[in-house]
C-alpha cells in the first residue's frame, strides 16, 4: 500500500477505531491561572455576529456555536472530537457492547468512504464486506466528495429496513452490489473455545464494560477438565475500546501488582501508573491462567487497548507476540461531558509499556512474525502513521513507515479467513509454537513455487529462522525466483530446511530441546 492520506475515523455502527476511554473530570478551569485572550475572543464574537446578521440564509445560534466547536478540533490529532449529541450517545452504545448500524468501521480514501474493517457476526460481515472496500454508492447515490458524517447518516437507519452498498475491490473490474439489511449490532466482545492438543483458544474483538466478565467466565469453563496445555490469545483487528478492561484482561494473566501501562501528558491529572489488579473476579480465576505457555496473535488492525495488553504481556515475557506489527495507536483520549448529551473526547495523554516504550506509530513489533495468510499479509489498512495530524514519535520517521507498507505488498492475492477457524494460518502457527513444532513465516514467492509442486504443502514454504522460533523477530531470507512453468524454467522447490528447531512445553514454560 502506497502513502495514502486517511480521513478521520467515522461511525457506522462502528467498533471505535482504535480509542482508549477514559472517563476524566478535566476541568475547564485547568487554565485559570492564564489570563483569557479577550482580543481573539472579541474577534470571535465580531465573526459571530457578521455570520448571525448577514448571511445569504438564517443560522441558528446553536447552529453555529456548534459549528466553531467542531472548527477547533479540526487541526487537532484524528482521535480527539466534538461528541454532538448522535455521536455521545452512539459512542456509549459501542462502550456498552451494543448500536444500531451495518457493523462496519469506516474511513475516507480519495474522497470516499472506505471500509477499514466489518465487525464480526454483524450484516456486513455476513453479506461480504471485506476490508478495503471502497463504497462508490449507497442507495444508488454516488459518495465522491461526501463527508464521512454524510456517508454514515445515509447508512443509519432502523433495524429491518435494507440498504443497498456499490463497492469497488481491489482486483475486481466490474463494482459490486451488496443489498444489507440493518440490525440492532451487539457485538460479542469474548470468543473462546478448546483446540485439539488441549489448547485453549480466546478472542477478544472489542474492549467494552463486560469484557473482562465475560472473560474469567470463558477461561473458569475452558479449565473446567484440567488445565489447558497451551492459550493462545488471539487480539487480530480488535481496534481497542475502554481502558479499564485492557486493565482487566492484562490481570488475568499477569502476577498481582505488574505494572500494565503507564500514561504520561500535559497536566499532572494525566500521568498515571496502572497495574495488574483483582477486579472483577480476576482474583479467583485458577493458577494455570497465571503461568500455561501463552501466545498472543496481533495484526495491522490490532489497535489502542489491545496493543497496551499486547506490550504488556510482552513486556513482561507472559506470552509471545506473533503476526504483524500493530496499528501504532499510543494516545489516551478523555471523554469531558458538556451537557447531559453532549461532550469532547480529547487526547490527553500517551501510554508507555512497562519498559517505557512509546508506541505511537511504531506499534508493538512481533517477537514472531507471521503472514495474514499463507499466500501473504492479507490486511491492508490505514494505521496510525496515515491518519492526518497523528501525533509524532521521535524515534520513527514517516517515510520508513511508508517504505514498511510498499515491502508488505503480497505477490499473490491473499484468501479471506475466519478468525480461529481452520484455515486460520496464523493460529496454526501459534500452536504449532505451542506444540514445539516449527513455526513459518510465508513469503508469496515461495508459497508459489510450493503450491505449484506436485505434492508440496505450503506449510513447507518457508520456516520461521532460529531466532523467530526463539520468540525473536524473524529475518528475511533470499526469495526462490518465480519463473513460468514448464521445461527448464519450471519453479524449483525451496531449499530444504537443514535444522529442525523442537521445544517442549513445561511448567516454566516453552524450553528448547536439543
Amino acid at each position: 500500500m502506497g502513502t495514502r492520506k486517511f480521513g478521520s475515523i467515522g461511525l457506522v455502527g462502528l467498533g471505535l477505531a482504535g480509542g482508549i476511554l477514559l472517563s476524566l473530570g478535566i476541568s475547564a478551569a485547568a487554565q485559570r491561572n492564564q489570563p483569557l485572550p479577550l482580543q481573539e475572543l472579541q474577534q470571535f464574537a465580531n465573526v459571530f455576529s457578521a455570520i448571525k446578521s448577514s448571511y445569504i440564509e438564517p443560522m441558528s445560534d446553536k447552529v453555529l456555536i456548534n459549528d466553531a466547536i467542531k472548527g477547533m478540533f479540526s487541526d487537532l490529532d484524528p482521535h480527539s472530537v466534538y461528541l454532538d449529541p448522535e455521536a455521545f450517545k452512539e459512542m456509549e452504545q459501542i462502550t456498552q457492547g451494543g448500536f444500531g448500524g451495518l457493523g462496519i468501521e469506516i474511513g475516507s480514501e480519495d474522497g470516499m468512504p472506505k471500509v477499514i474493517a466489518p465487525i464480526e457476526d454483524t450484516p456486513a460481515a455476513r453479506a461480504g464486506i471485506l476490508a478495503g472496500d471502497l463504497i462508490t454508492e449507497i442507495n444508488g447515490k454516488p459518495t465522491k466528495g461526501m463527508t464521512l458524517n454524510e456517508a454514515v447518516k445515509l447508512m443509519r437507519g432502523a433495524p429491518k429496513t435494507s440498504i443497498e452498498l456499490t463497492i469497488k475491490r481491489e482486483g475486481k473490474d466490474k463494482p459490486l452490489k451488496f443489498t444489507i439489511v440493518r440490525d440492532l449490532i451487539k457485538v460479542r466482545s469474548v470468543r473462546s473455545k478448546m483446540l485439539p492438543g488441549n489448547i485453549a483458544f480466546v478472542r477478544i474483538s472489542q474492549f467494552q464494560e463486560t469484557t473482562v466478565a465475560d472473560l474469567v467466565k470463558q477461561l473458569r469453563a475452558l479449565g473446567e477438565k484440567g488445565a489447558p496445555k497451551g492459550l493462545v490469545l488471539d487480539l487480530r483487528n480488535d481496534p481497542g475500546g475502554l481502558l479499564d478492561s485492557a486493565i482487566g484482561v492484562s490481570s488475568a494473566f499477569l502476577k498481582p501488582s505488574d505494572l500494565v501501562v503507564a500514561t504520561k501528558g500535559r497536566v499532572p491529572s494525566s500521568n498515571h501508573q496502572y497495574f495488574a489488579k483483582s477486579a472483577e473476579g480476576v482474583s479467583t480465576l485458577p493458577a494455570w491462567t497465571k503461568k500455561v505457555p501463552m501466545v498472543v496473535l496481533a495484526n495491522i488492525g490490532s489497535a489502542s487497548a489491545s496493543e497496551i495488553v499486547t506490550g504488556a504481556l510482552q513486556d513482561h515475557k507472559r506470552a509471545k507476540v506473533m503476526g504483524n506489527r500493530t496499528f501504532g495507536k499510543g494516545s489516551v483520549q478523555s471523554v469531558l461531558p458538556l451537557s447531559d448529551d453532549t461532550g469532547i473526547k480529547l487526547t490527553t495523554a500517551r501510554y508507555y509499556t512497562p519498559s517505557g516504550r512509546s508506541i505511537q506509530v511504531t506499534g508493538i513489533e512481533p517477537d514472531i512474525t507471521v503472514d495474514d495468510t499463507p499466500q501473504g499479509n492479507l490486511f491492508r489498512l490505514p494505521r496510525e502513521v496515515d491518519l492526518k495530524h497523528h501525533l509524532l514519535n521521535s524515534a520513527v520517521s514517516n517515510e520508513s513507515a511508508d517504505k514498511e507498507k510498499e515491502a508488505s505488498k503480497p505477490k499473490v492475492e491473499p484468501k479471506m479467513f475466519e478468525f480461529g477457524g481452520t484455515d486460520d494460518f496464523q493460529l496454526r502457527q501459534a500452536v504449532n509454537y505451542l506444540e514445539g513444532r516449527k513455526v513459518y513465516k510465508i513469503e508469496p514467492g515461495l508459497v508459489l513455487a510450493a503450491t505449484k509442486k506436485p505434492g508440496a504443502s505450503p506449510d513447507n514454504a518457508k520456516p520461521a529462522d532460529k531466532s523467530g522460533a526463539a520468540g525473536k523477530p524473524a529475518t528475511a531470507e533470499k526469495k526462490t525466483e518465480v519463473k513460468p512453468q514448464g521445461g527448464a524454467h519450471a519453479p524449483t522447490a525451496p531449499p530444504a530446511v537443514q535444522k529442525i528447531e523442537r521445544f517442549r512445553i513445561t511448567p516454566n514454560g516453552v524450553i528448547e530441546v536439543h
